[in-house]
């Protein structure tokens, strides 16, 4: 079944007019509250590390960042570091199977992104950029996709096939198939020695067909198609989620449920990655990426049900 979940590979993150306002003042009123139980949260099977420091944090209001002071609720979206009243010991680390990069918009919002959640829970794996300023992906295209709907999209379970492929235009140029490929603009991709098209396909399922890097746009869709269309994008291989659907508070009116928030996105990759890629069994190795996601998620799911807003 083909479907198109994402927008930007992502990025739905608009509020709608009284939103900002309500959540805010809701969100204070329920300070000596505890969260409501999970029974209708849609993320409640995460195996995620104790929010005990979030609740604690919750109850003592903004807090400074630690390095440029200014008054906030968790964490920094600036500086991409968690409050003084969060220690950083206390938020769980996630290891990743490949690197992360993410192009912000610049009209995007800080507050309102949910990339930051990515580099607070995974510092060493993920890099935010700010689009224009982003890297020459030229000559690493064979072992980079890039997260985003499109006609030429492939799933994420059709990865290797297409990386092969790829792999086997860049090294053997000569080969007919290669030629013949129809998804992907040429590579130039100079071999450090001459293969046989055979030794080429023989050895596809290495390092050659393994992704090392995966880029995610964060924007809302309105503004996606300035990055989209950048050519420092162009050639790489695209990569289309399932279905899933948002539990994203600010979603973009107007959009399907299967628009994801930026956060959510990046985790339901990796575990279809995980699964169709590695071939592991999941077990919650990612979960702890939706740590923060969860935990607010519930708050604000309160906060509207607090002024009679489901």
């Amino acid at each position: 079944q083909l479907t198109m979940s994402l927008n930007s590979s992502t990025l739905l993150n608009e509020e709608n007019a009284q939103g900002p306002k309500r959540n805010t003042e809701c969100l204070e009123s329920l300070e000596l509250q505890t969260p409501s139980s999970f029974q209708d949260n849609p993320l409640q099977q995460l195996q995620l590390a104790s929010q005990e420091v979030l609740e604690k944090a919750k109850k003592s209001g903004r807090s400074k960042c630690p390095q440029c002071n200014s008054s906030r609720m968790f964490y920094c979206y600036t500086c991409f570091v968690p409050v003084e009243t969060v220690p950083t010991k206390e938020i769980p680390t996630v290891q990743l199977p490949l690197k992360i990069d993410i192009i912000k918009h610049p009209n995007e919002t800080d507050g309102k992104s949910t990339a930051v959640h990515a580099k607070l829970l995974a510092p060493d794996d993920v890099t935010i950029y700010k689009y224009p300023c982003i890297p020459e992906y030229k000559e690493e295209r064979h072992e980079i996709a890039l997260i985003f709907p499109g006609p030429s999209s492939v799933s994420v379970k059709d990865i290797a096939f297409h990386l092969q492929k790829y792999t086997k235009k860049g090294v053997c140029a000569s080969d007919d198939d290669c030629s013949r490929e129809p998804l992907l603009k040429k590579a130039k991709i100079e071999p450090e020695e001459e293969k046989n098209p055979k030794e080429c396909i023989s050895s596809s399922r290495s390092e050659g067909t393994r992704l090392k890097k995966v880029i995610f746009i964060d924007s809302t869709w309105n503004q996606t198609n300035k990055i989209i269309t950048d050519e420092r994008l162009q050639g790489l291989l695209q990569i289309e989620l399932k279905t899933r659907k948002t539990c994203f508070w600010r979603h973009q009116k107007g959009k399907p449920d299967t628009y994801l928030s930026t956060i959510e996105a990046i985790y339901y990759f990796l575990v279809d990655y995980h699964q169709e890629i590695l071939k592991e069994s999941y077990k919650g190795q990612y979960d702890n990426l939706l740590f923060f996601f969860s935990f607010m998620h519930t708050l604000i799911k309160d906060a509207k049900c607090c002024v009679g807003k489901e």
